[in-house]
């Protein structure tokens, strides 16, 4: 078993290293082939994307947006407060991975440019979000309580298969799973003036008695600290969602449909 949490550990420190090597690393990389992601990106929203030409990413009703900003490697707070989209895909997520701290500023999918989000799912502050929310019904054996959820790119069809999946989960994980602690919310990121995957309809928080935040917790820099457990984790993944718990600025609380980190799944 050590063994095993000792190979897991190596894993993750190698794809994590430090948030602006892998970042530093990603930048240079510049054919779009090599690009971290961008086919794994096309292929999860297959009826919004076409296609990559040169340095845009083509819609299927013809916009185009510039893929790489130009402003070559960025610090860590650049990137996430204004990613392009190759930033967005710049590190992997270690779907699978043990619950492990993260290396410093590894934070895959956390970087979310508000063009390309907006888009796909509307804007909230416009009122563009709420015409595509419907209604999951969470735990429909132990609960049965109604969430609202994006529709738009089988995102609230996989909250639906979230619930099915920790449903049949031993009765111990129910005190992580109800109440859930909030889907759609058109509210900025604490701290910040981004939009949160709440305002995008496509993110839910759980267990609220028992999460960890790295702003509750000494704020940048806080030693990882989380309650989740793996199986649950695990169910989300399974259907495309990435969890925040596997973030240095962690938020255990926190999961959000992306099903671009997952190559194999897509709606």
């Amino acid at each position: 078993m050590l063994r095993q949490l000792a190979s897991s550990a190596l894993i993750l420190c190698a794809l994590a290293v430090t948030g602006d090597r892998v970042l530093a690393e990603a930048a240079e990389d510049g054919s779009a082939s090599g690009r971290p992601g961008l086919a794994d990106l096309i292929a999860a929203y297959p009826a919004a994307l076409e296609r990559i030409e040169g340095n845009e990413l083509v819609w299927r009703d013809g916009t185009r947006m510039p893929i790489d900003d130009g402003r070559g490697s960025k610090p860590f707070d650049d990137w996430l407060a204004s990613p392009d989209i190759k930033d967005m895909m710049a590190l992997r997520y270690p779907a699978g991975q043990p619950a492990l701290a993260p290396a410093r500023d590894f934070d895959p999918g956390r970087a979310r440019n508000k063009a390309f989000f907006d888009k796909l799912y509307g804007d909230c502050q416009r009122g563009g979000v709420e015409k595509h929310l419907v209604t999951v019904i969470w735990l429909p054996r132990k609960y049965a309580k109604p969430l609202r959820f994006n529709s738009r790119q089988g995102a609230a069809e996989r909250l639906a298969a979230v619930s099915a999946r920790l449903d049949v989960l031993p009765a111990a994980f129910d005190v992580f799973l109800v109440p859930p602690a909030g889907t759609y919310n058109c509210r900025s990121i604490a701290g910040t003036d981004r939009v949160s995957a709440h305002g995008h309809g496509i993110a839910i928080d759980i267990a609220l008695r028992y999460a960890h935040y790295w702003r509750w917790n000494g704020q940048d820099g806080a030693l990882y600290r989380n309650k989740i457990p793996i199986e649950i984790v695990a169910a989300f993944e399974a259907e495309g969602f990435i969890w925040g718990g596997r973030w240095s600025h962690f938020d255990t609380m926190h999961f959000e449909y992306r099903p671009e980190f997952f190559p194999r799944r897509s709606p």
